[in-house]
């Protein structure tokens, strides 16, 4: 799980293909085992829910973790909701889904991946199936009465699938085709939208990417920088704690600066800024200048 979780934070943080393609060698490893060793189909009418637990719910669990190890959504929900602020506001809630999709997107990664994974391994699926009612009717029909009992029993006995090849081998199509429709329809989805953005984007393909790499730079020398002033900050109040005196002043940024710098930062065609900071001193810089003018 830790592994995981690493892994999980690797791919958010960094957003490169080789992160995305080390989750889903990781989902794929640990579908096989859990496959392989952990999955034990019950043979009974219970085979439906047994296999759709092990087909889904491991997923909408990784589909969590993505969104717990991704700081983009907490860094727009943190505070969002207080007594001062207005929760319900259309620009809140604006800015909250223009994060939400992209970090929706990337979370996505794990999940489909151990969902297309499994159903080309047919397991999960041919455990589900031979316990669904429509699957029997299909199956069964003018077959006599211990068919279903027969199905139910597929992916346990060796013996009877090698007798009921047919039914088997359908099932594991099924599932196969089922994972291969689903691994076209995320590409095409994933191409149109990636089409879209960039059709509709304000910034031409280099501007976009210079943003991504001082995104990515700010945010390692905001976390130094950071450390270093928090340090300086704890230092001074330990001092005059165990020395008895007086602090001396401290420039720290004021909650409202704190605000700015946390919201969503858009391209402007007139005016671009890379990221809030970037925004924030620019137009701090400029009101600074115009004062100087006017004095």
């Amino acid at each position: 799980m830790d592994r995981l979780r690493e892994a999980l934070h690797f791919c958010i943080r960094h957003q490169t293909i080789l992160g995305y393609s080390a989750v889903s060698l990781l989902m794929a490893a640990t579908e096989h085992i859990f496959s392989s060793v952990v999955f034990k189909c019950p043979c009974n009418s219970r085979n439906i829910v047994y296999g759709s637990f092990f087909l889904l719910v491991p997923a909408f669990i990784l589909l969590l973790l993505g969104y717990m190890v991704n700081t983009r959504i907490w860094h727009q929900l943190t505070g969002s909701c207080s007594w001062e602020k207005k929760c319900s506001s259309s620009e809140t809630c604006a800015h909250f889904c223009q994060v939400l999709v992209p970090v929706t997107a990337r979370a996505l990664v794990a999940p489909l991946t151990w969902i297309v994974v499994a159903l080309l391994g047919a397991n999960f699926y041919e455990c589900a199936a031979s316990g669904s009612s429509l699957i029997g009717h299909l199956f069964c029909k003018d077959k006599g009465p211990d068919c279903r009992e027969k199905l139910f029993t597929i992916p346990c006995d060796e013996e009877l699938s090698a007798q009921i090849s047919s039914e088997r081998f359908s099932l594991q199509a099924q599932s196969q085709l089922i994972g291969w429709f689903l691994i076209a329809s995320i590409v095409t989805v994933a191409l149109i939208s990636k089409c879209v953005s960039r059709c509709c984007s304000s910034v031409n393909y280099l501007q976009h990417k210079f943003q991504k790499i001082y995104s990515k730079e700010e945010q390692e020398v905001f976390e130094i920088k950071a450390k270093e002033h928090a340090t300086q900050l704890a230092e001074r109040n330990t001092n005059c704690f165990f020395k008895a005196t007086d602090p001396a002043p401290f420039p720290t940024p004021s909650e409202e600066e704190w605000q700015k710098i946390s919201l969503l930062c858009t391209f402007d065609s007139q005016e671009v800024y890379y990221n809030m900071i970037h925004k924030h001193v620019s137009k701090k810089g400029g009101k600074s200048a115009e004062s100087k003018e006017e004095d």
